[in-house]
């Protein structure tokens, strides 16, 4: 196996459980620089200790981090608390089924990384000023940072040639890990209309040395651990923090009129189009005939003592699903990489869209938080216009240069991209009103 160097590294950290040489390669060879640490834990450290992971602290996962109202406390989930939570569910649930815990953790942590200001809004307005230059997607925006974008290891590709950024040069089966929707733009492996993709055509060859020996199309267990760990964690906490706010009145969900209400966002968002309602109420009343299942929520200590208890529940139930019904089917030992597929089963896939869906229609759906949208989306579409006009003007350092050395209009566009995906909402809000007038 080689790096970009086209030599094989003088030294790799002791591999842990059935990950062998090729798994923890690196693109660029380094040797280590404290020996007894493995290569996962240097991986997990470098995330862990990563700009852009201190960055998602300011970037939405629910609701704008730092607003305050009456209707959430002072310190609502950001994308980082949330790729903390996702993971500490990931780190156990994979040491559970022989994973490296280190690796998956990793993962975990990188998994949003990419995520630009104002969540899955920013995503599609960034996505709609990338057309041209192709696109924008959150999670092939990580593998670009984690690659490329984050400075923290520079490599010459010939002894005569300028260095270049390998992001945090992480081992193969870290990146592995992390990349979701492992295809191009347009590739998806059986819907072609699809929007997800993991992987921009300028980071192809990275991609691909990430992915050597991998079946196509196909993601590695810690890759489906990481999934089914990121659905669990929002699904759960949205829902905690709608009943924290009081958006979710749990006698609610009893309505009949209510209900239709959820599987009209459920069925087509969260499950497939032919999936029956039926189903989806099943679900509902499975969770709701739980000991643990909150009846109501008036903000005491004990309330929130039996809220976090019903958290805990929850996350419990639907990793432990995954968990004996992944044994079931390929028995005890270390599962790992190729050797084996993440089974969920279909009720506990179900209970969890049923959560998303609560948490969907009771809390991003209402019409304060659409108001919110629309003016996120005009501040980025107004910003990625002002830097167009002004760049390299109002660029960061980092990225004026990546700027001025770009070869065409559509590299330099995909600069603006980089920069404006860095941002957090805040900054992002301070650069329009500055660059526009407008605050």
């Amino acid at each position: 196996m080689t790096g970009i160097t086209g030599t094989t590294p003088p030294h790799f950290a002791p591999p842990t459980g059935d990950y062998d040489d090729a798994a923890t390669e690196r693109w660029a060879p380094e040797p280590d620089k404290r020996p007894g640490r493995t290569a996962f834990q240097r991986d997990r450290a470098r995330v862990l200790h990563s700009a852009a992971l201190r960055r998602l602290a300011g970037k939405t996962q629910v609701v704008t981090p730092g607003s305050r109202s009456q209707e959430w406390d002072a310190s609502p989930r950001t994308r980082l608390t949330h790729s903390l939570e996702c993971a500490q569910v990931g780190r156990e649930l994979g040491a559970a089924l022989g994973c490296d815990p280190d690796l998956v953790e990793a993962a975990c942590l990188a998994h949003d990384m990419g995520h630009p200001p104002f969540g899955h809004n920013g995503e599609q307005a960034l996505n709609d000023f990338a057309s041209d230059c192709g696109g924008f997607e959150g999670n092939a925006q990580s593998l670009r940072l984690l690659t490329r974008i984050e400075p923290k290891r520079f490599v010459r590709f010939t002894e005569t040639s300028e260095p270049v950024s390998v992001g945090l040069n992480l081992t193969r089966a870290t990146l592995d890990a992390a990349t979701k929707y492992p295809w191009p733009r347009g590739a998806h492996p059986t819907r072609p209309d699809s929007v997800k993709f993991g992987v921009y055509e300028d980071d192809l060859p990275v991609f691909a040395w990430a992915r050597e020996g991998a079946p196509a199309d196909r993601t590695c267990f810690e890759a489906q651990v990481m999934d089914w760990s990121d659905d669990v964690a929002y699904s759960v906490h949205d829902f905690e923090d709608g009943l924290h706010a009081g958006h979710v009145v749990p006698a609610a969900l009893r309505s009949g009129d209510e209900r239709r209400g959820i599987w009209a966002v459920a069925i087509g968002r969260y499950v497939p189009r032919d999936t029956d309602s039926r189903e989806l109420s099943d679900a509902l009343d499975r969770l709701m005939a739980q000991e643990w299942w909150p009846r109501g929520y008036d903000g005491s200590a004990v309330a929130q003592s039996r809220l976090k208890d019903a958290t805990s529940q929850l996350i419990g139930r639907f990793c432990l699903a995954a968990e004996a019904a992944t044994r079931e089917a390929y028995g005890a030992g270390p599962l790992t990489r190729y050797a084996a597929e993440l089974v969920v089963p279909h009720s506990a896939r179900l209970e969890c869209a049923v959560l998303k869906a609560v948490a969907d229609r009771y809390v991003m759906r209402r019409a304060e938080q659409e108001a919110l949208r629309a003016d996120q989306r005009i501040v980025l579409a107004e910003l990625a216009e002002a830097l167009t006009a002004r760049a390299p003007e109002g660029l960061d350092p980092q990225f004026r240069a990546l700027f001025d050395a770009a070869a065409d209009d559509r590299s330099r566009k995909r600069v603006l991209v980089d920069q404006i995906a860095s941002f957090t909402d805040a900054a992002a809000r301070s650069l329009h009103a500055e660059l526009t007038g407008r605050a």
